[in-house]
């Protein structure tokens, strides 16, 4: 059908709250001519001749809606489509497939677009940030591109990853972060704030093993499953956004003012001491921090020429951090591109995406020093010989005191740590239906995520940190450094499977049947620094400073054949079935493969008879599910073989007296030739339910995972190995809980509708068995480092006790409420206190998370919060422990420092660091998100362009009874901790 160039149809989609809905699709009936809605709901067809014409507005969730209208020239046509119990017909992704939502066997979450986290949202993981019940996302503290740590269902490891799998328009990635939090790729942060939040579409979250056992060895710790925007059928759209925000420092630590300082020393101290003060006030908090400024810009076009939907997009942030010097530029590019070939029998999707970030990393050493260094002195001293910054030296040997911290603000600018990553990750995907039988179908999957990363660390030679014993002259002080990194990864995938989807109408049957075979690489490239010299001549290379090995490369596979078989009866009666077999190189033949298997099974019990006839219930499925998952990532390459590791050059032994007869040495690495499949067994069982035309719906559900043959590093005898510490299979854990969610249109009137969600999970995690030898106990593994006790641990795993438990002394208190100085409980009755008293005390994972979402819509006008909650969590305080003491005002090294406030609450003369005082409440209500939003609509006469205006505050308050600066650190460890700040965004939409 052909039409004149002689008019068009125009007009807007919204939903029940008259609010857009991007993406939505408007079409000509009897024709395959169409258009998209931009990201405001609007859309236009052009080209129509005059005549009368049946349109058609469809959007997933919500019913169809259709509307006949005559054309003479330029129209108008608006949808208002209403939520539908055919969502419990939304395609919902699933591992190597879709399922519609009421048949789904497993306990998984969907997020779309329109429910994501507003405001400045940099990372992807932000925009579900308190959405989903039993997902715990916190932030890794205030650095721009610092990225989350992500769990669901709190994970399953002890010492390997507890990050879930993510994958992205169906390729798995590789774990963003090691076991110790550090970044994959160098010269950034976090890798998966690489990834452009605004070209992802949803996030589907898979928690059950009945839902990740399809991926097997890698989805113990939950599935995230990304999918991206796409091209749909229709005229260009055109969508501009920018995204403007100034971020402030929502809560710095409470420390002693300079007066405050200056009054206990001229009270307590001797003439000495006294002379060593200032008659300055320098809040060297305020010194550090500034306000922070961040523009996020992304542009995208999208539709189709012929039988080819496309999108093309580019991005670019760049964004200050709240701590000096902390920078990030971002640019990234995507393009998609879906053609149909052989009358749709043959569908490509070819997916490529890039980006590039330049940052510098602020020296965070500056946070912890700003709460140590002197308030009564400048910032700058111009007779001071380090870059004009005040220290504690010795004005006439220049020797620094090597105990004292450094000037927090030269920390900052003589520190110039850049890094530059680029990263690219796609694929190309082939889905080809047979034409003899269009029942099965053969798909292909070929993905890359490959990421090239470095950068330099550069302080010069007259700068204070230069110098680690304090003199200028001292043979181990380099006098300054300039040292470079270099790191490539590619990890590519490839996949094949067959699927066969039959409906046998004559037995009321279904059968969904896949099975697939992949291959996974991974390969990592090193090269090591250099360290150049730049005290005597900036530039000389420092003899012995290149490593003796500068280059490294570790590699591991992945093999794997998979199965899953679903069996629909009577559309009410749903059975699944999931087997995966992986093989991975990083154990030894005899344990190189696993099995994982799942089964599961689904009532639908609202189409039952006894149920179908009712107006009030829309909704009630019964859902129960078993499967094994496996783990293998964090773990070493090659701990299952005997293998050997090169000295460094301050490890080198001398043979013979000449002065070059000093030689690297082979030393043997740790192994275990037992290395084994850590393995995860999980049941899950949940009801999902909607009432009202679901305008109330929701799920329940109960689970219980048990972990067995933990990876968890353990120490050793003397002599049975190679070191005292090694990666081995240990023990099991077993985490039980519950989790609920509401989703509720309390309102819904013309003009004003109210809509929520609130979810909360409960999980109580626990270690039940750690042993080296069958039988034989070994019940505890102490971690959890701390600073200002060198060799000091606060925690512990131990059976019977959630992993990473406080290990502590019991504190004893005075009449006057205040804690005794050295006192603590005698536990074991013994008559000493000794660390035989100490004993396991509260950790820091939440009992119980929650989220709460709203939105409130009048008109034009939008207004929306979100909030989140973390209950029976509890942190170590450590900043108080090391600060808070008279010994950090007039301390042991003849300087003067600053202290926590906490001193006045102790009055403690030294460091208490193992008492329970410091492990403290940290349960928090953080409302995460305010928005108020505005949509102009069409503002040209054409209608072509259209404009939606928002303002946003991200952090807008916590309410806790923690005492330290921010009561959400996962680690359970507050110390140098970088504030997350409070955000101020301005933005706007635009669409044509």
């Amino acid at each position: 059908m052909a039409f004149a160039q002689s008019g068009s149809i125009s007009g807007k989609i919204v939903d029940e709250h008259n609010q857009p809905l991007p993406g939505a699709t408007v079409t000509i009936n009897g024709t395959t001519i169409g258009a998209a809605t931009d990201a405001d709901g609007n859309y236009v067809i052009k080209n129509v001749k005059p005549g009368s014409y049946t349109l058609t507005a469809k959007f997933v969730g919500y019913e169809v809606l259709s509307k006949t209208v005559s054309v003479n020239g330029t129209l108008t046509l608006s949808f208002n489509l209403l939520p539908s119990t055919k969502s419990l017909n939304e395609v919902v992704v699933i591992g190597y497939g879709t399922q519609t939502r009421k048949e789904v066997t497993g306990a998984i979450s969907t997020v779309g677009a329109k429910d994501f986290q507003k405001g400045t949202v940099t990372s992807p993981e932000q925009l579900i940030q308190g959405k989903v019940a039993g997902v715990s996302i916190t932030t890794n503290g205030g650095q721009p591109g610092s990225g989350s740590t992500i769990r669901v269902r709190q994970g399953a490891s002890l010492n390997a990853s507890n990050e879930p799998l993510i994958v992205i328009d169906g390729v798995p990635l590789a774990p963003g972060r090691n076991p110790d939090g550090t970044s994959k790729i160098s010269g950034v942060g976090d890798p998966i704030s690489l990834i452009n939040p605004d070209d992802i579409e949803s996030f589907t979250i898979l928690k059950d093993a009945a839902s990740t056992a399809i991926y097997g060895s890698r989805a113990s710790n939950g599935v995230i499953i990304i999918t991206t925007k796409k091209g749909t059928s229709g005229t260009p759209t055109v969508n501009f956004s920018s995204q403007n925000s100034v971020a402030t420092v929502a809560s710095k630590l409470d420390l002693l003012s300079a007066d405050q300082v200056r009054a206990y020393v001229n009270a307590n101290g001797n003439a000495t001491q006294k002379a060593l003060l200032g008659t300055a006030s320098t809040n060297w908090q305020d010194e550090i921090y500034h306000n922070a400024l961040a523009s996020n810009n992304n542009l995208s076009i999208s539709g189709s020429t012929k039988h080819m939907p496309y999108r093309v997009s580019v991005g670019y942030l760049s964004q200050d951090g709240t701590l000096k010097t902390d920078h990030i530029n971002r640019t990234s590019g995507a393009l998609r591109l879906s053609p149909r070939f052989f009358n749709d029998d043959l569908k490509i999707d070819l997916n490529l995406n890039g980006t590039y970030q330049a940052s510098r990393f602020a020296n965070q050493d500056a946070i912890y020093a700003a709460a140590q260094f002197d308030p009564t002195h400048p910032v700058y001293n111009t007779a001071s010989k380090y870059n004009g910054y005040t220290e504690y030296y010795d004005p006439t040997t220049l020797n620094l005191n090597p105990n004292a911290p450094r000037n927090p603000v030269g920390l900052l600018e003589d520190k110039h740590n850049e890094g530059d990553a680029y990263r690219s990750y796609g694929n190309f995907t082939a889905d080809y239906r047979f034409h003899f039988l269009p029942q099965l179908h053969a798909n292909a999957n070929l993905g890359y995520d490959l990421a090239k990363g470095g950068g330099s660390t550069f302080v010069p030679a007259n700068a204070a940190q230069s110098f680690t014993n304090g003199n200028p002259n001292n043979l181990f002080d380099t006098g300054g450094t300039n040292t470079e990194y270099h790191q490539k990864t590619y990890n590519t995938v490839g996949e094949f499977y067959l699927n066969y989807n039959n409906t046998f109408k004559d037995i009321k049957s279904n059968i969904n049947a896949t099975a697939g075979y992949g291959y996974y690489d991974f390969r990592t490239v090193n090269r090591g620094a250099t360290n150049y010299a730049n005290y005597t001549a900036n530039g000389t290379l420092v003899a012995g400073s290149i490593p003796a090995y500068p280059y490294g490369e570790n590699r591991y596979t992945l093999e794997s054949v998979y199965g899953r078989l679903i069996y629909t009866f009577d559309s009410k009666y749903i059975l699944a079935g999931s087997i995966r077999r992986d093989g991975s190189s990083r154990f030894a033949e005899k344990n190189r493969y696993g099995v994982f298997p799942s089964a599961a099974f689904t009532w639908r019990m609202s189409d039952e008879d006894f149920l179908k006839g009712s107006k009030t219930l829309s909704d009630l499925k019964m859902r129960l599910s078993y499967g094994v998952t496996g783990q293998q990532d964090g773990i070493d390459y090659y701990r299952y073989i005997a293998s050997y590791y090169l000295s460094d050059n301050t490890s080198k032994y001398q043979f013979g007296n000449g002065a070059n007869n000093f030689y690297n040495m082979y030393t043997p690495n740790a192994y275990d030739t037992t290395l084994k499949w850590e393995q995860t067994s999980s049941y899950n069982a949940g009801f999902d339910y909607g009432f009202l035309n679901q305008r109330i719906s929701g799920s329940i559900d109960v689970y219980y995972k048990k972990t067995k043959n933990l990876l968890s590093t353990v120490f050793l005898p003397v002599g049975t190995n190679f070191t005292n510490q090694l990666v081995t299979n240990v023990g099991n854990t077993e985490t039980k809980g519950v989790e609920f969610t509401l989703n509720a249109i309390p309102i819904k009137t013309k003009d004003f509708s109210w809509s929520f969600n609130y979810n909360v999970a409960y999980n109580n995690n626990k270690i039940t068995n750690l042993s080296l030898v069958p039988g034989v106990q070994n019940v505890t593994v102490a971690v959890g480092n701390i600073t200002g006790a060198t060799g000091t641990t606060i925690q512990e795993h131990a059976v019977g006790y959630a992993p990473y438990s406080f290990y502590v002394y019991k504190q004893v208190y005075g009449a006057n409420g205040k804690p005794l100085e050295g006192v603590y409980a005698d536990l074991n009755h013994d008559g000493i206190i000794n660390d035989n008293d100490r004993y396991l005390y509260k950790s820091p994972a939440p009992k119980v998370t929650m989220g709460f979402s709203t939105q409130f819509d009048y008109k034009k006008w939008s207004l929306s919060t979100v909030l989140r909650a973390n209950l029976g969590n509890y942190v170590y305080n450590n900043t108080a422990a090391n600060l808070g003491t008279s010994r950090n005002i007039i301390t042991t090294v003849g300087t003067i420092g600053n202290a926590s406030s906490d001193y006045l609450n102790t009055s403690f003369t030294n460091n208490q660091f193992q008492s329970d005082y410091y492990v403290q409440n940290a349960s928090f209500l953080r409302m995460d998100n305010a928005g108020l939003g505005y949509n102009f609509g069409h503002i040209t006469s054409n209608k072509h362009l259209t404009l939606r205006v928002n303002a946003n505050v991200q952090n807008v308050f916590v309410i806790t009874k923690y005492k330290g600066i921010d009561p959400e650190i996962y680690s359970g460890i507050d110390n140098k901790f970088y504030p997350r700040p409070r955000t101020y965004t301005l933005g706007f939409n635009l669409g044509f």
